[in-house]
């Protein structure tokens, strides 16, 4: 059997007494697939998707060949791994049906290295296989979700100089700004401040005033969920009462940084308030830990503590400091994060290793965003403390991820520590 000259062994998998295997020319970039041991009459072929594993080239067989006689094994020609004409960033697997028993086998799901040279450029590629250029979404991410994702895929152009996803960002935008309510506003106020830092972000990057003049749209419709009742603050959703920590931290970090991009007092003062009222509704226990939210009846702080309610305070307050000068927002910054990170504490465990309460019941629920805010908090307020404090934690956080959670596309598990849920290991597999 004929090796190629790039020839990268990726995946494999075992089909009865046979091994499929999934070959890789990282320079070119193709791949193809191998059936090792084959009889005659084997079949061997390759999927290739486009969204993350869902689904494969609309059930096409690429290059589906049967072994000879006297093969001893067997290949497809080679394939592309993305799509360079519709911007499809794609995957590859091995598939096979063994002679006599019909039973069909698959690899798990791999690609190139191509755009891949680091970890920080595999994960963002990984993530542009979830984006669908046609909807501007990310898939399952639902509203919210893609407002992150995409923050994340921003911000990771910084510093993996993957300019080559900047094009999500127009996508997301042209397909979406005239939809709904407009300009990425709905009934949460949380969704909408999602919305608005990705569109700073957006702004950070390229320097276009519509992405600003978004997120100041977004700023302006989380004012109208701000009530008298329990002395302030915003409410989580139209209709509702109750007023979210996620919702009031995001509107402390979206105007604290609007008001640094632009110098507008209007920002500020939004930002000084929310904090005043965040700080006075004892959201922040005596764990240190920010609850969930403050009841609309009892106005007492309740609920459940997740990551994201942590760093996205820590985000606010990092950012209001900045344009306040008050270095005690820093020390109540410094003081969540502390109780946040510590090893053996409510969020991270002895293994120092950060989880989320539930974080292995599902792929695709809220929860599979929580920790994204809660990076980017300590990033930001590692980056405005000296001596970088939080930088051996985030590193750790890191290396556990790429060791223990992350899969052979470069996608990553909700836990940290464990690769129970990872990207295509939640998808149906092939079947005969």
């Amino acid at each position: 059997m004929h090796k190629h000259c790039d020839d990268r062994l990726a995946v494999t998998t075992a089909l009865d007494d046979r091994v499929l295997q999934v070959h890789f020319a990282d320079g070119d970039p193709m791949g193809w697939a191998v059936v090792d041991r084959s009889r005659p009459g084997d079949q061997v072929w390759l999927d290739r998707s486009f969204d993350g594993g869902a689904t494969w080239d609309g059930g096409a067989q690429l290059g589906l060949t049967t072994a000879p006689s006297g093969a001893g094994g067997w290949r497809t020609q080679m394939y592309n791994n993305d799509d360079w004409n519709n911007r499809g960033v794609g995957a590859l697997r091995a598939c096979g049906s063994a002679v006599g028993t019909g039973r069909i086998a698959c690899t798990p799901w791999a690609r190139t290295r191509w755009n891949a040279a680091n970890r920080a450029q595999a994960a963002a590629t990984a993530m542009m296989a979830l984006c669908d250029n046609g909807t501007g979404y990310f898939r399952n991410g639902g509203g919210w979700g893609t407002a992150v994702s995409l923050a994340a895929v921003i911000r990771n152009a910084s510093v993996s100089r993957m300019a080559g996803c900047d094009y999500a960002m127009a996508t997301t935008c042209d397909q979406n700004a005239n939809a709904g309510r407009g300009q990425f506003r709905n009934e949460f106020s949380d969704d909408t401040g999602w919305w608005a830092m990705a569109w700073l972000d957006a702004y950070d990057r390229t320097g276009q005033q519509r992405y600003l003049a978004t997120a100041k749209a977004d700023a302006d419709r989380m004012q109208t969920f701000w009530t008298s009742e329990c002395g302030g603050g915003i409410r989580w959703k139209e209709g509702l009462t109750y007023k979210a920590s996620i919702s009031n931290s995001l509107y402390i970090q979206v105007n604290a940084t609007i008001a640094d991009r632009t110098g507008d007092a209007i920002y500020r003062t939004r930002a000084r308030q929310g904090w005043d009222w965040f700080r006075g509704k004892g959201l922040i226990g005596s764990d240190g830990l920010v609850a969930d939210g403050v009841d609309g009846a009892s106005c007492a702080a309740v609920g459940q503590r997740y990551t994201y309610n942590q760093g996205v305070l820590v985000s606010g307050l990092t950012a209001l400091s900045k344009v306040t000068g008050d270095q005690n927002l820093l020390s109540t910054a410094r003081a969540v994060a502390g109780s946040t990170t510590r090893t053996g504490s409510y969020f991270t465990g002895s293994d120092g290793i950060v989880h989320d309460p539930g974080e292995g019941s599902s792929c695709t629920d809220d929860g599979s965003y929580f920790k994204a805010g809660l990076v980017r908090g300590l990033s930001e307020l590692d980056a405005a403390t000296p001596g970088a404090p939080y930088r051996d934690f985030l590193t750790r956080q890191a290396d556990s991820a790429c060791a223990r959670s992350r899969d052979d596309f470069d996608q990553y598990s909700r836990s940290w520590s464990s690769s129970a849920n990872k990207g295509p290991g939640c998808q149906p597999p092939r079947s005969s």
